[in-house]
């Protein structure tokens, strides 16, 4: 009877491994990070598939900074959905805090499971918005940058064209100078110095006559005598 007994045992141990051992969870990839502004909503989600056994899913979150030994778990309502074999349990925060900062994860436990089972995690992120100085509509802000645009080309071209201006008269009266010194280029010295000499000689000569040549015909010539000085 003992004999009996012990078999049984031996059966019953054998099933249970054996059961255990076809128990399978496989994770589906979670969000890794989401950032929600202040008093906003935030919604998580973790999702795995599991044969044929039902896992107890529980949300835990872990504070900045800190290991997954200071992880919380949170007592909250959550919404199940099944979709081709996958599980997914999501996770809605209300009116979120500065304190609901942290890396929420899922962990699966079960009857089956030789130990519990922990999903990828996201990370979330409340911030506060930061407080507009001036309230423009978008409209506005447009005609503003064109504004702005069109300041900015006539900044660039109006001093550019200045400079066009003045570049193009530097260039003009340096032309000027160039063919006034070139104007007595093709000229030969020597000949207008021959030329002016001849000028010169007749206006000196022609206004006087020969003295000699006055002299009638006859009359003796008198000597002229000069004093020394």
């Amino acid at each position: 009877m003992e004999a009996l007994t012990i078999l049984f045992l031996c059966f019953c141990a054998v099933g249970a491994t054996n059961g255990s051992s076809k128990i399978k969870v496989e994770l589906e990839g979670d969000r890794p990070f989401l950032r929600v502004a202040l008093s906003l909503d935030a919604y998580l989600k973790c999702c795995y598939k599991a044969t044929d056994v039902s896992l107890d899913v529980s949300w835990v979150v872990t504070p900045p900074n800190k290991n997954r030994k200071d992880s919380k778990t949170m007592n909250v309502t959550v919404n199940n959905s099944t979709a081709n074999g996958v599980m997914c349990h999501s996770l809605i925060l209300q009116n979120v805090n500065m304190i609901d900062t942290g890396f929420y994860q899922c962990v699966l436990n079960g009857s089956y499971l030789k130990e519990a089972v922990w999903t990828h995690g996201t990370y979330l992120q409340v911030y506060r918005k930061v407080a507009k100085t001036l309230d423009i509509s978008e409209g506005a802000k447009n005609s503003i940058l064109t504004a702005e645009g069109v300041f900015l080309m006539l900044g660039v071209i109006f001093p550019g064209c200045m400079m066009l201006c003045k570049s193009n008269k530097s260039i003009e009266q340096k032309n000027r100078k160039l063919k006034e010194e070139n104007i007595y280029e093709g000229l030969n010295l020597e000949e207008c110095c021959s030329a002016y000499d001849q000028v010169q000689r007749s206006l000196v000569h022609e206004p006087y006559q020969d003295v000699g040549n006055m002299i009638p015909e006859g009359e003796e010539e008198e000597e002229i005598q000069l004093e020394n000085p």
